[in-house]
């Protein structure tokens, strides 16, 4: 894929996003509705901007990086894989499940590439965690813990729009927490019961004038699956300083990442606690799109799955 245009600068990640892709692509330009955004994008980046999204569309653009608002996904993609453009997208996939089958029929129907941004199972430390789970050295599976958290609203780092219940689908467990809930779905798939916790804890004055609707800055969401294993994933916009964390327990051993490291205990080990030495990583899921190389975790049915497990955890708040 050799031209690549940017679709929506709402998500934050929009400029990293770009800036990646520069670097694997042609990026021909950028579309977003609101102009005085776009403007400042462009003088920043250089790039050319289209006038409308039909204008975009119209592009002879291979490829979109969709970063418009959560809640505008379907919308958005249902046209450009009307128009037979190949779509990356940031997470999540969409807001409700009714989005979410319209962008999966729109791009299996008009058989597009798709891929969404879950980057971290591709990293090293989580590659070494499935492998050790798949070689049996922990036995049964029993237990998993995700907690991946930022100060973002804690140092009211976040424009306003990421406060907006609507157009983002919820607070820190639906932006933050989807890494988190993607880990648990990479790990051991899609459980059967779900158990939410949420509450806003900042006190810091700024961010919480933002809030329109209900959006949380700290959550915890526990699952259960039919053979009682326990996976809990945990968000926070309110902890600038915890290290993210990654444990897998079974009945033989434990797993865990934090502060860059992977460590186990295992019989093998003889109980005691053994730095792991980690595969490489893999490309991000921006690359693999570039490349049309697409693995396993970041296709369509992986963000159908695990933006439907999202959806499920807030329906059990």
């Amino acid at each position: 894929m050799r031209k690549i245009a940017i679709c929506g600068l709402w998500h934050v990640h929009a400029g990293h996003l770009t800036g990646m892709a520069m670097k694997h692509a042609d990026v021909i330009g950028v579309w977003d509705d609101d102009p005085v955004r776009l403007d400042e994008f462009c003088s920043k980046t250089g790039l050319p901007a289209f006038l409308s999204f039909e204008e975009m569309l119209a592009s002879e653009a291979d490829g979109f990086i969709v970063c418009n608002a959560t809640s505008r996904h379907a919308d958005v993609m249902e046209k450009i894989a009307a128009a037979k453009k190949h779509i990356f997208t940031e997470k999540m996939l969409a807001t409700t499940e009714a989005d979410c089958a319209r962008i999966e029929n729109a791009v299996k129907e008009n058989g597009v590439d798709f891929a969404i941004c879950f980057p971290n199972v591709y990293y090293s430390f989580i590659r070494a965690i499935k492998e050790i789970m798949e070689s049996g050295e922990l036995g049964k599976i029993n237990y998993i813990r995700f907690r991946y958290c930022t100060g973002a609203s804690a140092d009211d780092a976040m424009p306003a729009h990421f406060y907006n219940e609507e157009e983002t689908g919820g607070g820190t467990m639906f932006d933050h927490g989807a890494h988190g809930m993607h880990a648990v779905y990479y790990l051991k798939g899609v459980p059967s019961v779900y158990r939410s916790v949420f509450s806003n804890a900042c006190s810091n004055e700024s961010a919480n004038a933002k809030i329109v609707g209900d959006v949380e800055d700290n959550a915890v969401v526990t699952m259960l699956y039919d053979d009682g294993c326990i996976a809990i994933n945990e968000s926070s916009g309110v902890n600038g300083y915890t290290p993210m964390v990654l444990e897998v327990s079974g009945e033989s051993g434990t797993v865990f990442y934090t502060c860059d490291k992977v460590m186990k205990m295992t019989g093998q080990t003889d109980g005691e606690f053994t730095e792991v030495k980690n595969p490489p990583s893999l490309p991000h899921p921006l690359v693999q799109f570039i490349n049309r190389d697409i693995l396993d975790g970041c296709r369509i049915d992986d963000a159908v799955a695990v933006t439907k497990m999202m959806i499920d955890a807030y329906k059990n708040r």
